[in-house]
């Protein structure tokens, strides 16, 4: 098999090869490793390369709706026993999984060869996938452009043909963000479909799911079915409708009543392309027949950032003391800006953070109110095209005003200052439309229906009622019919070649030393 034939099929249709005996699992997962070596020095997705591992499992009898199909999982909650976990921080990455998180079990009890783990910002806590311990990873479209985050490795991997589909997670965009600025269908799972396992429990409150970023809708749905079940230990779960998604994708989504948005909740700017991606998709709605009206739910846009951002900044300060206790590794270890949200988090009162998580159950009910007219609610995914890496405004920001008054113990009165809030209020404004499905625990999608002039994707969202997923991919998979992308490819970066002058990073470096800890 060439690498353009690979290119050519999804996950779903590699499987079918595999299961006819047209190609071998070690065969894909040569051209996957292939790609990689010629894409992976510009863009840098890869925060730990297992191609052993995925030859060995290769090389074995696989079974399951996947089997031998080449994929990468995400470096923050998805644990692969004997290998770390480093959730983008360099303290954590001598640390060995002990066992397979429940996602990772799930997914090689589907048949899939993993290979590989993708890279995050540190813990996960910003829209671009930027660290001091693994560099940038780069956007395919555009090398000078992030791919977006937190799961921003395995959206550049699944763009850029290595894989054709990822595992991520999402826990106030985190899936949909780099699918919008990366060309991918993305689907975030309501609360308690997809289980968290033993390592998460209630990720983040409840603000996170497990999911991929494909490039076709089947195999989202396929994926979907792969993970979504009961966990025996869950505190709560959600039982899975009747039927397969994959069949269910199969089913027309009838004429659907939806709701569009087009206004940044922050009351910030909207890029003129993120409009036209909201019209575009708008008008190709109503030529299948959907109704569409303007409306939104009637939540205060501040006071929601306000709150979200509240629980964010506590889970920041509990990451980093939890990283310490577990390696003792100094505060100067971790990136500055998560230090800044980690100080905002050391700084909140307990009843601050009560109340903030307390007034989810208003925005929920707000949320609820809209469906209670409307199938769905359309919104962009993003406010902008995707940045220039580098572009960090919370960072050069915090490191230059903040810093200094921060080392001088000053956190709490920093924390609570006018330029903080602003500046943290300035970095959402580029993603300000993802984080209502987290908090209200909605499935939500970003689906790529618009190009820039500049070939650059930006994908438009929509957010369900719970239990929607069915719905939410058979209309994907009705819009992927009328408006087709998975043929859509970046183009090939030269070979040899790196991005702009940044950390170089250990990204994509194999770690055949660390004992298996099973």
């Amino acid at each position: 098999m060439r690498y353009d034939e690979y290119r050519a099929h999804d996950a779903v249709g590699l499987a079918r090869l595999v299961a006819d005996g047209q190609v071998r699992p070690l065969e894909l997962l040569e051209l996957a490793l292939a790609r990689y070596e010629r894409v992976g020095p510009v863009l840098n997705p890869m925060a730990i390369l297992l191609a052993e591992v995925g030859r060995a499992r290769a090389a074995g009898p696989l079974t399951g709706p996947l089997a031998g199909v080449p994929f990468l999982v995400k470096d923050l909650e998805q644990h692969f026993a004997g290998y770390p976990t480093s959730a983008g921080t360099a303290p954590l990455q001598a640390i060995p999984a002990e066992e397979h998180s429940l996602l990772v079990r799930r997914w090689l009890d589907a048949g899939l060869v993993i290979f590989g783990k993708t890279t995050t910002p540190e813990f996960g806590m910003k829209a671009v996938t930027e660290s001091s311990a693994f560099g940038a990873t780069r956007n395919p479209w555009d090398p000078e452009r992030t791919p977006g985050g937190s799961s921003g490795g395995s959206a550049a991997a699944v763009a850029a043909g290595i894989v054709p589909v990822a595992g991520g997670n999402d826990g106030g965009g985190s899936l949909r963000i780099p699918a919008a600025w990366t060309g991918l269908f993305a689907l975030k799972p309501g609360r308690g479909l997809v289980p968290c396992g033993t390592s998460g429990g209630d990720a983040l409150h409840g603000l996170a799911a497990d999911g991929v970023l494909s490039r076709t809708v089947r195999d989202s749905a396929v994926m979907l079915d792969v993970l979504a079940g009961p966990d025996p230990g869950a505190r709560y779960y959600r039982p899975r409708p009747g039927g397969a998604y994959a069949e269910a994708v199969r089913t027309p989504p009838g004429r659907l009543r939806i709701a569009v948005d087009r206004r940044s909740p922050l009351g910030t700017p909207i890029h003129a392309e993120a409009t036209r991606a909201v019209e575009r998709t708008a008008a190709l709605l109503e030529s299948l027949g959907h109704e569409i009206v303007d409306a939104a739910p009637k939540i205060d846009g501040i006071r929601f950032a306000t709150d979200f951002t509240t629980v964010w900044t506590a889970h920041a300060a509990a990451e980093v003391a939890g990283a310490r206790r577990r390696t003792g590794a100094p505060e100067r270890a971790f990136d500055f800006d998560t230090r800044a949200l980690a100080a905002a988090g050391r700084a909140l009162a307990a009843r601050e953070l009560i109340d903030a998580y307390e007034r989810w159950n208003d925005y929920a009910r707000a949320l609820a109110a809209l469906h209670a007219d409307h199938d769905l609610l359309l919104t962009p995914t993003v406010a902008e095209p995707p940045p220039r890496v580098g572009s960090r405004p919370l960072h050069s920001v915090l490191e230059s005003v903040v810093g200094p008054l921060l080392q001088l113990g000053a956190g709490r009165w920093v924390t609570r200052h006018k330029i903080f809030r602003e500046t943290v209020f300035a970095t959402m404004a580029a993603t300000p439309f993802t984080q209502l499905a987290n908090v209200t625990g909605r499935p939500a999608m970003s689906v790529p229906l618009h190009r820039t002039p500049e070939n650059l994707p930006l994908g438009t969202q929509f957010i369900g009622p719970p239990d929607s997923e069915s719905l939410l991919l058979r209309l994907a998979a009705q819009l992927e019919q009328t408006a087709p992308w998975s043929h859509l490819e970046p183009p090939d970066p030269a070979p040899g070649t790196r991005g702009p002058a940044d950390r170089a990073g250990r990204g994509g470096t194999e770690q055949p030393t660390i004992t298996r800890a099973d």
